[in-house]
């Protein structure tokens, strides 16, 4: 449990903001009831089919398996994208899009999600980087060209194997397989400029905050793959910002971090009763 003298800290220092960088890991989605993929165990209770082939889900988030085995691939993604387009964002969301509405400069997201939550509970989509992209775009597996589309296409998925059912996403140039926009493990093939394009529109919008009061809040980011992590702790330290980080496993920063050893939205909440 978070000492009630850092709730208040942290409280104070949204409270107080002009603008919010917001960043955010896979633990930001486990209150929505997304799954816990930390560990080989944690993956294979969410697949049993791929425990009993011993495939990890570094295993699986490669782009080899679009060449090699499209049903397989399609399957693992597929299944990813119907669960993502069924689950709520939790209630933790909503909070703070109504604090970023108080502001004077809003709110800005970066995530490593690639789920879509942020823009389903309302922030705006050029508000939002995904820096590994998105699996609701697609792109060529080749890829044949620089094109990356919206993903309207519905993957039918066997839950007793989990493999995805013909037709498979196809690219609408060349006719092959197409794949999420994702960037993936050992991914050569990933169009990056729909992400970095959202960078830039991130870059301009932090600019002119040097000197404004800036808050920083980050939600189930990891040390695994640390993106969000390192991009939350430089930009505090950028513009003299406090980072105030929520993290259940990996809590600890930087001196001077909020760290609150807990899950997203219990802190959310408790953060929202201190600003009412």
């Amino acid at each position: 449990m978070s000492s009630s003298a850092d709730l208040e800290k942290a409280a104070a220092a949204i409270r107080e903001a002009e603008a919010l960088l917001i960043g955010a890991g896979a633990g930001m989605g486990v209150d929505s009831g997304l799954p816990d993929f930390r560990g080989n165990e944690g993956f294979w209770k969410a697949y049993p089919p791929f425990a009993e082939r011993g495939l990890s889900f570094v295993d699986l988030a490669s782009p080899e398996w679009f060449e090699a085995d499209p049903p397989l691939a399609w399957g693992f993604y597929g299944h990813r994208l119907g669960l993502y387009r069924s689950t709520e964002p939790h209630d933790g969301f909503e909070l703070l899009v109504r604090w970023s509405t108080r502001m004077a400069h809003g709110s800005f997201v970066f995530t490593s999600n690639v789920d879509g939550q942020f823009q389903r509970a309302g922030f705006p989509p050029d508000r939002v980087v995904e820096c590994h992209g998105s699996i609701h775009h697609l792109q060529c597996s080749v890829p044949c060209s620089e094109a990356i589309w919206e993903n309207d296409d519905s993957v039918s998925v066997d839950e007793r194997t989990f493999r995805a059912d013909p037709p498979l996403p196809a690219c609408p140039d060349c006719g092959g397989v197409a794949r999420p926009n994702i960037l993936m493990f050992g991914d050569g093939g990933w169009l990056p400029h729909r992400t970095h394009r959202q960078l830039r529109a991130l870059e301009s919008w932090l600019s002119p905050l040097q000197g404004r009061r800036v808050a920083v809040v980050e939600l189930g980011a990891g040390r695994s793959v640390p993106t969000v992590r390192f991009k939350c702790e430089g930009t505090a330290s950028l513009l003299d910002a406090p980072l105030i980080r929520i993290n259940p496993r990996e809590p600890q920063g930087p001196t001077g971090t909020l760290s609150f050893a807990e899950g997203a939205l219990a802190v959310l909440r408790r953060l929202d009763a201190l600003l009412d």
